[in-house]
């Protein structure tokens, strides 16, 4: 009897179903890689952590713009120890931006234009360039140089252009944009040089100053470079304005 309970027993032990062995691994498995991405995104957040951060390059992948700092002296005084009709000289008292205190004598100037006349109806690759030929007392010589002259107070540096282009030489253009602004000695001097190109050349009647007796001719550019690299142009508005506009033409 008992040994029929007991197979009875065995019996119903095999009755009840058996969970399938493949459900149980999967479900073994499926936390191990869970907890193997989790580490790994872990890792992965980490180094990124651990990099130094890039400046923030704004829309579509461009750098930011670094704004520069202007740094200006303290003026404690200032002086007009001379006044002429072209400029005055300052004596000026001041704290430079890094802290050095100092005197300065600067010439103060309402700042002049320079034209670079181009001529590319014959050919763009070398073109005509207007040139000047006078006499400059503070060189105590004669100077080849491009048009140029000082702005009147307030006056529009392009304007100003314009009107000197057609004073010294006669000549008007159709296009005009700016080439480069400098200071030509900023040791001592505050005078700015704006430059411009002027392009589509008109013939007219020059209408110089009283004190002004200029001869100009049109060279080509070739020939202007020949002149510089033979010293024969000592103007440094020649030489910076001829060099710069020969360069970006891949001269």
């Amino acid at each position: 009897m008992a040994r029929k309970d007991k197979t009875k027993a065995n019996a119903a032990t095999a009755a009840k179903p058996v969970e399938p062995v493949t459900a149980k691994k999967v479900k073994a498995k499926a936390p191990k890689k869970a907890k193997a991405a989790k580490q790994k995104k872990q890792k992965a957040e980490k180094v990124k952590a651990a990099k130094p951060a890039k400046a923030d390059k704004g829309k579509k992948g461009k750098k930011a713009s670094v704004v520069p700092v202007v740094e200006k002296a303290v003026l404690i005084s200032s002086v007009t120890v001379y006044q002429g009709p072209l400029f005055r000289v300052q004596h000026d008292k001041l704290i430079e931006p890094d802290g050095l205190k100092s005197e300065r004598d600067v010439i103060r100037h309402n700042g002049s234009v320079v034209i670079l006349a181009v001529d590319t109806s014959k050919s763009k690759k070398n073109p005509w360039i207007v040139i000047e030929r006078q006499y400059r007392h503070a060189a105590n010589q004669y100077l080849w140089e491009l048009p140029a002259g000082k702005l009147e107070k307030g006056e529009d540096a392009q304007a100003g252009a314009k009107r000197e282009l057609e004073e010294e030489t006669g000549y008007s253009a159709k296009k005009w944009k700016p080439l480069v602004t400098y200071y030509a000695s900023p040791g001592f001097l505050g005078e700015s040089m704006i430059v411009f190109e002027a392009e589509g050349l008109v013939a007219g009647d020059a209408r110089p100053e009283e004190d002004e007796k200029i001869e100009f001719r049109l060279v080509k550019l070739s020939d202007v470079l020949k002149m510089i690299e033979k010293g024969e142009i000592k103007d440094g508005k020649t030489l910076t304005s001829v060099l710069l506009y020969a360069r970006r033409h891949g001269r």
